[in-house]
């Protein structure tokens, strides 16, 4: 149990700071960050949905919501992902590696779409949008120093994207209602809060949660096409069946 947790943490540990860097390397250019964020807000005006203003003007109205918002942006995101890790390393090991995995196979596709259309979030698009992250919490500057940040790595949503996946598989690992109800609730208000501090586009939030499915759907894939099935003959037996004869 311990030689698997530590040799876990090294993994995950590696694999953070790998994206961190990566991510901060591939820091596109203003000018085409901003070009690239008029193009998501042309995307949601012709389907609707360019509705980040009237998102953030609720939250801004309150100092309550301001801070709930902020709050969910922070606090949900990096001690919810380790604190599920630690929990599954211990009681479902299979659901845990299964995470894992998608985490790691999104996060790749996350970092190459980062790289080839880099994104200004709301906040650094328009005066009109408040950064209530950056400017009403200091939290967040201890979870992800500003050296580890990328400013134009708003699309696609990763906040978001691996809260889905952390909810889906509390969803399927929870014993009790109230626990699934968690699981869904949380990356409804996920979606909620990265927008409403001004962080992200409602499209970041749609490729976001089809980024992290994706590489939840390819894990599966891997998972099956690597796991030997019942009643599937081996080299020298058949497993979960009897060893064929020899003649």
């Amino acid at each position: 149990m311990l030689r698997f947790a530590a040799w876990q943490v090294a993994i995950v540990v590696g694999a953070i700071v790998a994206y961190f860097g990566v991510r901060g390397l591939t820091e596109g250019d203003p000018a085409t960050a901003n070009r690239n964020a008029t193009r998501v807000l042309d995307v949601e005006h012709a389907f609707g949905i360019d509705v980040e203003h009237y998102v953030q003007d609720a939250v801004t109205f309150s100092a309550l919501a301001m801070t709930l918002a902020n709050w969910v942006y922070i606090w949900m995101h990096w001690p919810v992902v380790i604190g599920t890790f630690i929990w599954l390393i211990r009681t479902n090991r299979p659901e845990y590696l299964r995470l894992r995995n998608a985490m790691l196979i999104s996060g790749l596709i996350g970092l190459m779409i980062f790289a080839a259309f880099p994104v200004a979030p709301p906040r650094l698009l328009s005066p009109d949008f408040v950064d209530t992250v950056t400017q009403r919490s200091y939290s967040y500057r201890m979870l992800q120093p500003p050296a580890f940040v990328n400013r134009f790595a708003a699309m696609p949503s990763l906040h978001f994207g691996w809260n889905l996946l952390v909810g889906i598989s509390w969803y399927r690992v929870a014993r009790s209602r109230r626990l699934r109800i968690v699981a869904i609730v949380m990356p409804v208000l996920m979606a909620w809060a990265v927008v409403a501090t001004a962080n992200h586009w409602v499209l970041d939030v749609v490729v976001g949660g089809a980024v992290a499915l994706t590489g939840l759907l390819l894990e599966i894939i891997r998972h099956d096409l690597t796991t030997p099935r019942i009643g599937t003959f081996g080299p020298r037996r058949m497993v979960g069946g009897s060893a064929p004869s020899s003649a």
